[in-house]
């Protein structure tokens, strides 16, 4: 029985730079690209005597210009009078030294540039315009870089709104549930939301090019598998993968979670499970989003794991209406809101997540159980709705805020998501991306003074850390109550997963996480069921559902 993943996606090979039209804060400036002196610097400093081609802008006359060219040992290649020089091939050093003559304006090396493919003239959804997403690529902010971890039923990984430019994945396969023979995914959800998260049609060559885009294009996506072969989770399963994010945080640099998932048994916070591992998983640094659940506003609504812990960003859903507009914006009736157990108001933000169209899993029981007036552009992407879908939204969203500002902790990235937001009809403040950009949180966040769940508590008080006061920088407890699971890898060099195949190589098929030490169903183990927060299908499982509950 195989088991096998991707390997971690290879980022693209090729660097470029993006014109940034918008100015970003000081601390936006820490992830930026050197500028235009800098590299100019750093090259004439490593190879001197390199031939490397600049832009030189003179404000005196073109036979003064050209003078000046000869002298640094230049040779002009292009007439450039649009900007009022030429290109010059010459040494980085003469290029350097070049830009304190007198009479020359500017000189910049001639960089690789590519569009920044995310139109918002292109777009068929409103998701990304009504959350100002297309305002933060227009700054070049698109979350490249950054890691989003998708616990759900998996990724189709060989979907080209998942690749890079030159067709390498962006996507990580990983397997927490013994009970999956396969990656990709067999349900569907998984890789819908994770499209929501960060899908780019960008690349397509079938006349749907920028079509449809995620809030975070470029972002690593790391899809944790928790469904087995049926579709169905248990709490252990998420357990797992959060197990697996903490411990591979840094090697595939994890920065945020979405977890579209519902626990089916309400509870405090402070003793469930799943609750204890999402704040593991807070507090060692990485941002964590959760659906608020599909109750509507029944008694019970928010009081299930982990939407109802009080650390994460639980996450609610609007319906945009027809319109981009976020002041007509309503909330959706399916929307779990209320207080928890606890006493929390939640959800803690609220984004679109009704009638929201991105990829579907060719073979999926999406693509098969879901009525025909959902299914879009011949069978490649789908409409759903639910606070699944809005979650996603919001963790794309941090994935934008972590690449502009790599310096903040979870703690000042829930405030500035859940402070910073529109005004909406009925629905309470919407994700303002560009608010959140703009703002600055203040030096602690938001989460001061909770109680952290018991079990987290303890392995606080063991690290000698007080656990009200203890922040996500308070990482040294992670191993102190945990055992660390054990995940192997292998190598492969072709998917073995056919539902839906084209006859192409997945680009995700080249090696493989699964949990060694994760245990199996029917093994003693409380197989309390998590569901996908009722967003798509009913309590029975994906293969026997009726689609009932679902917002089209």
């Amino acid at each position: 029985m195989s088991k096998f993943t991707s390997s971690r996606a290879r980022r693209s090979a090729v660097a470029a730079l993006v014109a940034v039209a918008v100015p970003l804060t000081a601390a936006t400036a820490a992830n930026a690209a050197p500028n235009a002196a800098a590299r100019l610097a750093s090259t004439a400093k490593k190879s001197p005597n390199q031939s490397v081609t600049a832009i030189v802008q003179f404000k005196v006359s073109e036979a003064k210009a050209k003078q000046i060219v000869k002298a640094h040992k230049g040779k002009i290649t292009d007439k450039l009078p649009a900007v009022q020089g030429y290109a010059v091939k010459l040494p980085a050093k003469q290029a350097k030294a070049l830009k304190s003559v007198k009479g020359v304006l500017n000189v910049t090396l001639n960089s690789k540039v590519k569009t920044t493919s995310f139109s918002p003239e292109l777009l068929a959804t409103n998701f990304p315009k009504t959350t100002g997403a297309d305002q933060a690529w227009a700054q070049g902010i698109t979350g490249k870089g950054v890691g989003v971890a998708v616990i759900d039923s998996g990724i189709n990984g060989d979907i080209s709104d998942f690749t890079n430019a030159d067709g390498s994945s962006r996507v990580t396969n990983v397997i927490s549930n013994p009970g999956a023979t396969t990656a990709g995914d067999p349900v569907g959800h998984g890789t819908h939301v994770a499209g929501i998260v960060g899908g780019n049609s960008s690349f397509r060559t079938d006349g749907l090019a920028g079509k449809y885009t995620g809030i975070a294009p470029e972002a690593d996506l790391i899809a944790i598998k928790t469904s087995d072969d049926v579709g169905e989770s248990t709490v252990v399963d998420v357990i797992n993968a959060l197990q697996f994010v903490v411990d591979h945080k840094d090697e595939l640099n994890i920065k945020v979670v979405n977890l579209s998932v519902s626990s089916d048994t309400p509870g405090s916070y402070l003793t469930d499970p799943l609750n204890a591992a999402v704040e593991f998983t807070w507090h060692a640094g990485i941002v964590v989003v959760s659906a608020a659940g599909n109750r509507g506003d029944a008694a019970d609504a928010v009081q299930y794991a982990p939407g109802n812990d009080p650390y994460v960003i639980s996450v609610g859903a609007t319906d945009e209406t027809e319109t981009a507009n976020p002041a007509d914006d309503t909330l959706a009736s399916f929307s779990s809101r209320g207080v928890t157990l606890d006493g929390f108001n939640k959800p803690d933000v609220v984004a679109p997540g009704a009638k929201i169209v991105a990829p579907l899993a060719a073979g999926s029981a999406f693509s098969t159980l879901a009525p025909a007036t959902s299914i879009f552009e011949g069978g490649q992407y789908i409409r759903i709705g639910g606070t699944s879908m809005a979650a996603p939204v919001v963790a794309g969203a941090a994935a934008l805020i972590l690449q502009a500002r790599p310096d903040l902790n979870p703690d000042q990235v829930k405030q500035l998501l859940t402070t910073n937001v529109n005004a909406t009809a009925n629905a309470g403040g919407e994700l303002s991306i560009p608010a959140a950009l703009a703002a600055q949180p203040t030096a602690k966040g938001a989460n001061q003074g909770l109680t952290p769940n018991t079990s987290v508590a303890n392995a606080l008080a063991l690290s000698g850390i007080d656990p009200t006061r203890a922040t996500w920088t308070k990482a040294t407890w992670t191993k102190a109550t945990w055992t660390k699971a054990t995940w192997t890898r292998a190598t492969w060099t072709k998917a073995t997963w056919t539902a839906g195949a084209t006859g192409t190589t997945a680009p995700w098929a080249r090696a493989t996480w699964t949990c060694a030490a994760c245990e199996s169903a029917g093994d003693g183990i409380d197989q309390t069921k998590s569901t996908w927060s009722k967003s798509t299908w009913s309590k029975s499982t994906w293969s026997r559902s009726t689609w009932s509950s679902v917002e089209w």
